[in-house]
């Protein structure tokens, strides 16, 4: 298993250079690269990709704004016949 999630404020603009960047990576037909703070991951996609995606506005009685989001998710399955080959290799952002 594993897992690198990160949560931060962006601007538009830093928004849409860091997916700008991933698609660049994925139509490379190559690993991707998750930088996310100080830690990377490498990712190689295999196809079928699916892709979800997801637009959502939560607001409750007494609320003076709603809270809006985008999510994304591009999932895929890989080879792997033990947990090991399964987990994903995080590793300094440096390195």
């Amino acid at each position: 298993m594993g897992e690198l999630e990160t949560e931060e404020s962006r601007s538009r603009t830093e928004v849409a250079t860091f997916l700008r960047d991933l698609a660049d990576q994925l139509d490379a037909d190559a690993p991707v690269t998750l930088t996310l703070g100080d830690r990377r991951v490498e990712l190689d996609p295999d196809e079928p990709i699916t892709f979800k995606l997801e637009g959502e506005s939560d607001w409750s009685s007494g609320d003076t704004e709603a809270k809006q989001s985008i999510e994304f998710e591009l999932v895929w399955r890989t080879a792997a016949t033990t947990a090991a080959e399964g987990e994903l290799d995080i590793e300094p952002a440096g390195q």
